[in-house]
């Protein structure tokens, strides 16, 4: 069985090594030691520690997150399956989607099928506007076709992602200015792993909508992604000038900071990340 490293953690989680310090403080994983004592993570540690997380930021109570986790450990497998693996925080509880399954993680009850992320084996964090309005539904000032269209394509997203990708292509070109849709396409084709296409959608919304933070973020993961550092540094920047509470960002740009010799921006990025995610 694989085990990752703190930086390994780091990297695929986007969590800060104090976060990762504090969550084992707290109970919730207890990773392995390996050579000169150092953390070794399993799959299931990772997929604990940032549900964990998401629960502490949804100020769910600690006794709650501990019991949840325990649980969900408990039906873990000890690799990310073949059929994928999604794991979201609705509301205080924590879903799973395993293949076609969805389950609770504290009573292993299944569930009918909810809107997800399409499971890649991937932990990049990559930003969906839904949740801006309520689940499953498109934002209340979007033309009524432009609506209808937003909807199939949360719909499909999950099981049917090319007809998700034609669905919101159709609510862009009813409503040009329709960012969720905008948003969620470039989100969909760079989960893909289509990143040309996903930058062309980003581009477009940025001249269509402007610079939006949300929107900024995902095209700063998406060049990180491309290996396009001094670009994704510029595109956090331009999120954070719209919403200095972009965590994940913060954290992004302390590590890229880091990189490219910047001391003192990677100390302050980082210490304004673990503020937001009050872990220190």
């Amino acid at each position: 069985m694989h085990r990752y490293g703190v930086r390994e953690v780091e990297k695929l989680l986007r969590l800060g090594r104090s976060t990762i310090r504090a969550l084992i403080g707290a109970g919730f994983v207890s990773p392995e030691r390996g050579p000169r004592n150092a953390w070794r993570f399993s799959f299931q540690d990772l997929v604990v520690l940032r549900t964990a997380q998401a629960l502490a930021e949804a100020q769910v109570p600690p006794r709650r997150i501990v019991r949840s986790m325990k649980a969900l450990r408990s039906r873990l497998p000890e690799e990310m399956p073949l059929s994928g693996l999604s794991v979201r925080v609705v509301a205080d509880r924590v879903v799973v989607r395993e293949g076609s399954g969805h389950w609770q993680a504290e009573s292993g009850q299944y569930l009918l099928a909810f809107e997800g992320d399409p499971a890649d084996g991937s932990m990049s964090v990559i930003e969906h506007k839904a949740a801006a309005s309520q689940a499953g539904s498109a934002p209340t000032h979007a033309p009524a076709h432009a609506a209808h269209w937003f909807e199939q394509a949360l719909a499909l997203e999950r099981d049917e992602p090319e007809s998700a990708r034609r669905a919101y292509e159709r609510a862009i070109v009813e409503a040009p200015k329709l960012l969720d849709a905008r948003i969620n396409l470039g989100s969909l084709l760079h989960e893909a792993g289509r990143l040309t296409e996903a930058e062309r959608v980003y581009r477009d919304a940025i001249a269509a909508c402007g610079a939006d933070p949300t929107l900024m973020y995902n095209l700063g993961v998406l060049l990180d992604d491309m290996d396009r550092k001094h670009e994704a540094m510029d595109a956090y920047q331009t999120a954070l000038r719209g919403d200095p509470g972009l965590a994940d960002c913060h954290y992004n740009l302390a590590l890229l900071c880091e990189q490219f010799r910047q001391p003192r921006e990677a100390i302050r990025h980082m210490a304004q990340y673990r503020r937001l995610v009050k872990t220190e």
